[in-house]
This record gives C-alpha cells, sequence and structure tokens, in this order.
C-alpha cells in the first residue's frame, strides 16, 4: 500500500515542476487558464466527468455565464486528477471537486476556498465487483482497482473500514478513473471504484455488480465549486456571478429535462436514457440545500462537521500526512448574497 499512501502534497509539487516546463492538462475544451485571479478578462472553471458537474455545460450551452455578466471558459478534464492540480497551481482559477480531495490539496499546502454545494452523491459512486463477490467483506485478498488519492479510493476505504477490513487486506491498483473501469471490464482486476458515468462502463462486465455505494455513507461526498482566494480577492463580484449561475442552471434544468438531460448525456458520453438513470445517485444542491451545509453543526449534512471527519479519517487511513488547517476554508459569502 505505499503507492496508496502517497499524499496529494507530492502530486502537487510534481505539477509544479511540470507547470513551469510547460505541464499540458488533458482537456478537450478551452486553452490556457485565467492565472488564479488576474483581473477582467475569462474565468477558467474546470470540471471533470461526473453529473453534479455536468450542469456547468448547460449553463454554458444556454448562455446562462453570459447572463450574469462574467466570461467564462470551462475546461472539461478528461482525468479528474489533472483539474486538481490544475486548480491546485494556479492553473485554472476554479474547479469542480469533492471535499475530500479538496482537504488532501490543502493538506498538501493549496490555497483554496469552497463557495458552492453542487451536489451530493448519493449512489453514483459505486465500489462494483466481479461475480463471485456478494459484499465487502469478500474483497479481502482480491484486487481492486481506482483512481489513487481521489473520491472513489476514499469510499473504497470507507467500505473497507464498515466491513472490518483496513487497506492492507486488498491489492490495491492505482489506475486513472477511465482506465480503471477498462481494466475491470476486461478481467485484470476483481473490483474496481468508480463514479458515474464510469458506472455504466464497469457494469458491462457480465455478473458484476454494484457492493457498496455513496449511498451507503450519506454525506461523505459532496461536491463543490473551489476557487483560488486571489479570485475571490481579486474579482468578488465575477465569484458571486459564478455562484449565482449555478442557481439559475438548477432553474433552467428543472423547467428543460428533456432538453438539458441531451446537452449532459452528450458531455458524459453516453445515451439520455443512461444519463436519466443517474438522478437517483446524486442530489443536486438548491440554495436552501446550501445554506444549510455552510451552517456549523454536529451532523454529516453539515460541511464543517464533516470537513474535520473526513480529515480524520485521511489522516488515520495516511491518505495524507499531516492534519490540515481547514480555517477559511469554508466561504458561505455568496451563496447567502442569492436572492
Amino acid at each position: 500500500m505505499r503507492r496508496a499512501r502517497t499524499t496529494f502534497r507530492v502530486l502537487a509539487a510534481l505539477c509544479v515542476v511540470l507547470a513551469l516546463a510547460g505541464c499540458n492538462e488533458q482537456a478537450t475544451t478551452g486553452g490556457a487558464g485565467g492565472g488564479g485571479g488576474d483581473t477582467g478578462g475569462k474565468i477558467t472553471l474546470g470540471f471533470s466527468a461526473w453529473p453534479g458537474w455536468f450542469p456547468w455545460q448547460v449553463a454554458a450551452d444556454q448562455g446562462l455565464f453570459a447572463k450574469n455578466g462574467v466570461d467564462v471558459e470551462l475546461k472539461y478534464f478528461e482525468n479528474y486528477t489533472d483539474s486538481l492540480n490544475a486548480l491546485s497551481t494556479g492553473n485554472i482559477d476554479a474547479n469542480s471537486q469533492t471535499l475530500n480531495d479538496t482537504i488532501s490539496s490543502v493538506a498538501g499546502g493549496a490555497k483554496e476556498r469552497i463557495v458552492l454545494v453542487n451536489d451530493n452523491s448519493t449512489g453514483n459512486d459505486q465500489i462494483i465487483a466481479r461475480e463471485g463477490i456478494a459484499s465487502v467483506a469478500d474483497l479481502k485478498g482480491k484486487t481492486v482497482a481506482a483512481e489513487e488519492g481521489t473520491v472513489d479510493h476514499y469510499l473504497l476505504l470507507l467500505a473497507l473500514q464498515k466491513a472490518g477490513l483496513g487497506p492492507a487486506d486488498v491489492k490495491f491498483t492505482p489506475l486513472a478513473t477511465d482506465a480503471a473501469a477498462a481494466a475491470f471490464v476486461a478481467g485484470r482486476v476483481d473490483a474496481v471504484g468508480v463514479f458515474a458515468p464510469f458506472t455504466t462502463t464497469a457494469l458491462e462486465r457480465q455478473g458484476s455488480k454494484a457492493i457498496a455505494t455513496s449511498k451507503d455513507f450519506p454525506g461523505a461526498i459532496p461536491d463543490h465549486l473551489v476557487v483560488n482566494p486571489s479570485l475571490i480577492q481579486d474579482r468578488p463580484d465575477d465569484v458571486q456571478a459564478l455562484v449565482k449561475t449555478w442557481f439559475d442552471t438548477v432553474d433552467w434544468i428543472r423547467t428543460n429535462r428533456d432538453q438539458a438531460i441531451a446537452i449532459m448525456a452528450k458531455r458524459a458520453g453516453v445515451s439520455p436514457t443512461d444519463y436519466a438513470t443517474y438522478d437517483a445517485g446524486t442530489t443536486i444542491f438548491t440554495l436552501e440545500n446550501n445554506l444549510e451545509a455552510f451552517t456549523p453543526g454536529s451532523t454529516d449534512a453539515h460541511l464543517d462537521y464533516q470537513g474535520r471527519k473526513i480529515s480524520d479519517f485521511l489522516l488515520q487511513t495516511k491518505l495524507i500526512d499531516t492534519k490540515p488547517d481547514l480555517e477559511g476554508l469554508l466561504d458561505d459569502q455568496f451563496v447567502k448574497a442569492i436572492k
């Protein structure tokens, strides 16, 4: 499990070196980033393959960013980890990422602020196993693939802990999420941790099934709009416009469901029928949901509580080396300003 103990700090440091040599993130749309807080010009917003982030594509296609007076360049990352590195090194201004991955970045020295909750994963992150493996307990001694140090590696560790197992009880194979799904379908690993839409790919293996999902861990995987602090300092009105655009987009999707699903399914590379099956597994957050989540509390529904819980777990499982300082990580001023 030595590779599984590599912290995000190492990844971030490596990407800094690569950036100086012209680090080129995998992206299918957009160009150079806005530079993490330059005044004026475009804001470069990164996102990856996840149902809770595909609404950003709807916002772009329907001109909702422009409607709110903000110039946004969407940058789609085929590899989720590349998006995390891009934000932590200032190569993009904002990114869509999970709470646990943001905390890992902060533990590695990155300066980031969460300004919005996009959604909560309620089943679309899954541990999928081959035929003959009926439960997480049956994973003992088996080979499991996931993207190292990120959301479904985290889900795997949560599931193992719940089943009374630890990281050393499985043979962990670190692969990017798309490659992990492909390796599972090809029969090279016994189980895989993936998120939608890669769950659709993984379940193509005959006899496979999900043996644990994010639904089993309510509130454990919230997804966010995360920005460079300098963007807040230099361009708070633009950050406000990004947040407002999210809620405008959620409203637009609600009243134009079929058209929205077509846009998001195209971005995901799946059929509209398949995309519609993701609904229950991703709970999109409204303004009311956001206000509740940002309110300090003592349950998993509250981000401050969940953040402390995640930090302790990441430290315990050695996905981070030091407990991060979460002071200032949650910035609720922008959701509070929405009328």
